[in-house]
């Protein structure tokens, strides 16, 4: 009863869900094995931003209910962000410094993968993946590119209903 009056979550909701979803999507070890994305913590964070974002966007699509839950999916990730700085032993007077740039970057990022994602005319989304998970070769930025775009049709295919059980993802292949 307290935790329904303080506003707590006894169980995951959906965008719980959708997020550990997108998580472990984002760990395939083939990402690194088999594309090319550099194993660093810097490029499994893009890989993070990247599969929210797919998430979102296609979300989104579905209406009201689906703009809300992608809202509230966004904030599970921020909240999952700060939740790691504190792991990581950020102390509390700096976590809202760090949770600023990170917020920025996760911005940014989303910024520069929305137009090439949607489809847009003249947008280069491999060049934009490629500054961001492997800065010394185009090629993973290229491939992840491809597979970046195969989850947005495999994601455009489901109904809200089925994406929140659980997001039929595309293999992770070259």
């Amino acid at each position: 009863m307290l935790k329904r009056l303080l506003g707590l979550k006894s169980r995951p909701d959906a965008a719980d869900r959708l997020y550990a979803h997108a998580v472990a999507q984002a760990r395939d070890p083939r990402f690194y094995a088999v594309l090319g994305v550099a194993d660093r913590i810097d490029a499994r964070f893009e890989l993070y931003v990247l599969h929210v974002q797919l998430l979102i966007l296609r979300l989104q699509e579905h209406g009201e209910e689906g703009r809300e839950l992608a809202q509230r999916l966004f904030d599970v990730f921020v909240s999952a962000l700060d939740n790691d700085l504190r792991e990581l032993g950020v102390g509390d007077l700096s976590v809202a410094k760090k949770m600023r740039k990170l917020s920025e970057q996760v911005y940014g990022r989303m910024s520069a993968y929305e137009p090439g994602l949607k489809g847009e005319a003249g947008v280069d989304l491999g060049a934009a993946l490629a500054r961001n998970v492997a800065p010394e070769t185009a090629t993973a930025g290229e491939a992840l590119a491809s597979y970046a775009l195969a989850a947005r049709d495999a994601l455009a295919a489901q109904e809200l209903g089925s994406l929140i059980q659980g997001p039929d993802w595309p293999e992770v292949v070259p």
